[in-house]
């Protein structure tokens, strides 16, 4: 039992849900180098919703609400992390579910699938009747009524080859990525460099505030944001965590 008094406590319960999906079966074991890379990079972060990443999660929210077929595609980090979360997110923005993984058996995607239902889950993507063009890994298996027609489609913990073919798909792509360098970050049309577990509660409380808002409001809104200036935005703010760091270890 790690207690809440621990000065590590946020992330170690983390890591205890990862784990956690691991023995049931719904995260891989690849899933845990996967987390471990992005809490480091969310050191450099300060572990904390930076200016860039909240106005790239404003944006998301505006996409998703604004989109005529949205997908949430998840995956096992997703499914062990942030179920109610994801699910919350779903319904407010009216965007179906689908299960899209990298280390992929049918018995997976299926707990992943009863997990999600056993919490809430009611609108779901469950064939993998069609493939994404030009991808020669399992996350080219989708449903052709999900992810193959959708126009938008956030992909939380994303990989680059995957990102790169929705986009060239004609999709709109919006990715959760702590790491702004990445290929994933690159090649999005909205990269949200924050963890997934504020990344998600956050798109939903501003989905919920923007829903009173105007179309036009919120296509002014998608239509002013430059992916590339806020990347080189978190990287300033990456920067500038770092200098106030290293004067601290001066003092």
């Amino acid at each position: 039992m790690i207690p809440k008094s621990h000065p590590r406590y946020e992330s170690l319960m983390t890591r205890e849900k990862i784990v956690e999906g691991v023995e049931k079966g719904i995260t891989s074991i690849h899933g845990l180098i996967a987390q471990g890379r992005g809490e480091a990079f969310d050191y450099l972060h300060g572990e904390k919703t930076s200016n860039s990443a909240l106005q790239a999660e404003k944006v998301a929210a505006a996409m998703l609400l604004l989109a005529e077929r949205p997908v949430l595609s998840i995956n096992g980090n997703v499914a062990a992390l942030v179920p109610e979360d994801i699910i919350s997110l779903s319904a407010e923005v009216k965007a179906p579910l689908e299960v899209n993984i990298f280390h992929r058996t049918q018995e997976r995607v299926n707990k992943i699938i009863e997990s999600l239902r056993s919490l809430g889950a009611l609108n779901m993507y469950v064939k993998s009747d069609a493939l994404i063009p030009d991808l020669e890994h399992e996350r080219a298996k989708v449903d052709s009524s999900g992810i193959f027609q959708a126009d938008v489609v956030l992909v939380p913990l994303e990989d680059g080859n995957r990102c790169k073919a929705l986009v060239d798909m004609g999709k709109t792509v919006i990715v959760i990525d702590l790491n702004p360098l990445s290929r994933t970050a690159q090649t999005a049309h909205v990269t949200i460099v924050d963890n997934v577990v504020r990344a998600i509660p956050n798109i939903t409380r501003l989905a919920r505030y923007l829903k009173a808002s105007k179309k036009d409001a919120l296509r002014k809104l998608v239509d002013d944001f430059d992916n590339k200036k806020n990347l080189v935005m978190a990287l300033d703010e990456i920067i500038a965590h770092l200098h106030s760091l290293q004067e601290q270890c001066q003092k």
